[in-house]
């Protein structure tokens, strides 16, 4: 059973920063390895939105509002992939999710809420 565990969200001031993680299980190395893996985040009333993405090859996409500001990468012999996010603003605030899809099945993080105070 592949499972995706975010961790690191938390309260942060506005300008200050914050590192989130995902770790997966049920898969082998190898695997997740080649795997493209994304985050994602959804704010209060709205719909989820791509915030990164990084190939198995380390190529990373961003979404405009983040470019700049967020640094997406992966520690394959941790199976972790990790999104560091700098300069964060209230816009900023969410559940950011973690996702990756095997084959035919997306898989989905439970999420971990970034708050930022202004």
């Amino acid at each position: 059973q592949v499972q995706l565990v975010e961790s690191g969200g938390g309260l942060v001031q506005a300008g200050g920063s914050l590192r989130v993680s995902c770790t997966a299980s049920g898969i082998s190395r190898t695997i997740f390895s080649i795997n493209t893996m994304g985050w994602y985040r959804q704010a209060p009333g709205k719909q989820r939105e791509l915030v990164a993405t990084i190939t198995g090859g380390g190529t990373t996409t961003y979404a405009d509002s983040v470019k700049g500001r967020c640094t997406i990468s992966r520690d394959n012999t941790k199976n972790t992939v990790y999104l560091q996010m700098n300069n964060l603003k209230p816009e900023d605030i969410a559940v950011y999710y973690c996702n990756t899809r095997i084959l035919t099945t997306t898989y989905w993080g439970q999420g971990t809420q970034v708050t930022v105070s202004s």
